[in-house]
């Protein structure tokens, strides 16, 4: 298992899960300078608990679904299987929807049209280590 560095553990970056390339641009757009978006539908991609624990939020869309991808799995696999407290933050998605993912402990819930807004709010929160 490798170590992070305390450069890794410094770097402002995010997971944003998303099959929308019209929500993934809006997000990119409104990343501030100093902040990376890391996008991705597959958590296993960017490594193990301690790679992903490197990253500050999760921004989830809820209104993907495909047969390799579903929002629900994600939220079960951050927070059961490798039992991080990584904030999860959900975008879109039905009553349903969202009742399920606060069941399987997502954080908090917004509408899509938020993202760019919330981006910028999130960043600033989650800017900690000047």
């Amino acid at each position: 298992m490798s170590q992070p560095t305390i450069e890794a553990r410094l770097q402002r970056k995010f997971i944003a899960m998303s099959g929308d390339a019209i929500w993934l641009d809006a997000l990119r757009s409104a990343v501030p300078a100093g902040w990376k978006m890391v996008e991705t539908l597959d958590l296993e991609s960017l490594g193990e608990f301690q790679d992903i624990l490197l990253y500050r939020f999760i921004f989830l869309d809820l209104d993907t679904l495909t047969d390799a991808f579903d929002p629900q799995d994600a939220i079960r696999e951050v927070r059961m299987a490798l039992m991080l407290n990584v904030p999860i933050f959900c975008f879109g998605g039905s009553q349903d929807e969202r009742d399920q993912a606060r069941l399987n402990r997502a954080d908090r819930f917004f509408e899509r049209e938020e993202a760019a807004a919330r981006l910028e709010q999130f960043c600033h929160q989650y800017r900690w280590g000047e």
